[in-house]
C-alpha cells in the first residue's frame, strides 16, 4: 500500500519525456531563479550532459542567463572559456580548447557532449558584445599546482609586481612533488604549511582587481586561481585529518567561487551550475546532514533564498556509464544494473518504464520521505550496488526531477592522453 501511494503521486505528477521539445516545462518552471543548478547520478552518462545542454542554451536564449559553472577545475575550463567568448589569445579550434583537460578523469568534460555545446557557445558569442558573451568555468577545488601555475604565467607576461609574491607561494609547494597527500601530512604532522603565503597571494590579487579601473577577465582568473590555492592548501590538509571537514571546505569553495564570478558578471547575472547531484541536492534532504557535511545546494540556497534557485537532479534505472574500478584507474563502459528494489530509481521504473519530469511541490505528500536515491561516482563499482544509494527526500532535494528509464554511456574525447 505504501508503495502504491507513492506510485501514484509520481503518476499523477510526471510528464512524458519524449523530445527535447518535453524540457520546455523545466525552462519555464525555472521562472525568474537566478541560479539553476542542474545535477547528475554520474559523470558518465550521455543522456545526463546533452539534456542539460539543451536545458542551458534555452535558458541563455529565453531567461538571459550569463554563464556556466560547473565541477571541474578552473585552469582547464579557463582555456575552454578563452575559446567559447572568442578570445584572440585563446584556443584557435574547438579540439585545442580542450588541450587542458589532461588529469583524470578527463572524460568528465572532455567528452563529444560538453563539445557540442561549446560549440553552440562559441557560435553563440559569436555577435555578442564582450561584456556580453557567456561565460564557462570550473569551480573545483583540486587544481592548486595548476592554478599557481597559471598566475605565474599571466603576472609574468604583464610584468606585475605581485609576481614576487605568487613565485613564493609555488616554491612553498613544490617539495611536495605535486602529490596532495604529502603536502597533507607535511603541513599537519611537520608544521610546513603553505597556509600563509597563499593567503599572502590571494590578498594582493583581490586588491590588484579592486584598484583596476578595467574589470578584466584576466585579473578574475588570477583571482579565482588563488582563491583555488587557499582552499585546496586546506582541503588537503584536511583530508589527512579525515572527517566532514574536506568535503565541506571543497563545496564551500565552490559557492565562493561562484559568489565573485557573479559579482563580476554584475548585479543582474543569472547563472546556470552544473555538478553532480551529490553537490547540487540539498544535502538537508539526505543523511548528510546527520554527518555534518553540507553541499552546493543548501548553501546557495540559504546564501540567495529558495526563491531565486531552482534545482534539477537527475537519474535513470539502468544502463551503461562511463567510469573506473580504481581512482587513475582505466576508463570502461560498465553495465548500471537495474535500481535496488524500493529506491526512487525503482519506483520511478514501476510508475512507468519511460523518460519522465517531474516537477515537485509542497503538496507531494506522499513522496516526502527518505528513499535510496542512486549516486554513480568517477569510481564505480555495479557488485556493490548497496553502498551507492543515499537516502533522500526527493521533493526537498531538488524541484524538479529528469529520470532516463534506460541511459547509456557518454563519449569521451579520443586526443592524446584521453580515454
Amino acid at each position: 500500500m505504501h508503495d502504491k501511494s507513492i506510485l501514484s503521486e509520481i503518476r499523477s505528477n510526471s510528464l512524458n519525456l519524449e523530445t527535447m521539445d518535453d524540457l520546455d516545462v523545466i525552462v519555464q518552471a525555472v521562472g525568474e531563479a537566478e541560479i539553476v543548478m542542474l545535477g547528475e547520478a554520474s559523470h558518465g552518462t550521455s543522456e545526463f550532459y546533452t539534456q542539460r545542454s539543451e536545458i542551458t542554451k534555452r535558458l541563455i536564449t529565453e531567461k538571459g542567463f550569463s554563464f556556466i559553472a560547473v565541477e571541474g577545475d578552473w585552469p582547464s575550463c579557463y582555456t575552454l572559456n578563452r575559446y567559447i567568448k572568442h578570445d584572440p589569445d585563446g584556443p584557435g579550434n574547438v579540439r585545442d580548447a580542450f588541450r587542458d583537460f589532461n588529469r583524470w578523469p578527463t572524460w568528465m568534460w572532455a567528452n563529444d557532449e560538453v563539445m557540442d555545446l561549446v560549440k553552440w557557445l562559441h557560435e553563440h558569442n559569436r555577435n555578442e558584445d564582450n561584456e556580453d558573451r557567456i561565460g564557462f568555468y570550473g569551480i573545483d577545488v583540486y587544481s592548486l599546482w595548476e592554478s599557481i601555475e597559471d598566475i605565474l604565467i599571466h603576472l609574468k607576461e604583464i610584468g606585475s609586481p605581485e609576481l614576487a609574491t605568487a613565485k613564493k607561494a609555488f616554491e612553498c609547494f613544490d617539495p611536495h612533488a605535486r602529490d596532495p597527500q604529502a603536502y597533507g601530512v607535511s603541513a599537519n604532522f611537520l608544521s610546513d604549511s603553505c597556509e600563509a603565503e597563499v593567503i599572502k597571494l590571494l590578498v594582493a590579487l583581490q586588491d590588484k582587481r579592486k584598484l583596476s579601473a578595467r574589470q578584466e577577465e584576466s585579473a578574475l582568473s588570477d583571482e579565482l586561481n588563488a582563491l583555488v590555492a587557499v582552499n585546496a592548501e586546506r582541503y588537503y590538509r584536511s583530508m589527512v585529518r579525515g572527517g566532514p571537514d574536506s568535503w565541506n571546505i571543497r563545496d564551500g569553495h565552490m559557492v565562493e567561487a561562484l559568489i565573485r564570478i557573479k559579482q563580476f558578471h554584475g548585479p543582474h547575472a543569472k547563472a546556470i551550475i552544473w555538478e553532480h547531484n551529490s553537490h547540487i541536492g540539498d544535502a538537508r534532504a539526505t543523511d548528510m546532514q546527520a554527518d555534518g557535511m553540507v553541499n552546493v545546494g543548501q548553501l546557495v540556497r540559504e546564501k540567495y533564498g529558495e526563491e531565486n534557485v531552482y534545482a534539477v537532479g537527475f537519474g535513470s534505472h539502468r544502463g551503461t556509464v562511463i567510469a573506473a574500478d580504481e581512482w587513475g584507474g582505466e576508463v570502461k563502459i560498465m553495465t548500471v544494473p537495474e535500481g535496488m528494489p524500493g529506491s526512487w530509481e525503482d519506483l520511478l521504473h514501476q510508475a512507468g518504464a519511460y523518460d519522465k519530469i517531474i516537477l515537485f511541490n509542497k503538496g507531494n505528500k506522499a513522496l516526502l520521505e527518505p528513499i535510496g536515491h542512486r549516486a554513480i561516482g568517477v569510481v564505480y563499482h555495479p557488485n556493490y550496488e548497496r553502498g551507492n544509494y543515499v537516502p533522500s527526500i526527493l521533493p526537498r532535494r531538488y524541484d524538479a526531477f529528469i529520470y532516463i528509464d534506460q541511459s547509456h554511456a557518454l563519449t569521451p574525447l579520443v586526443q592524446g592522453v584521453l580515454y
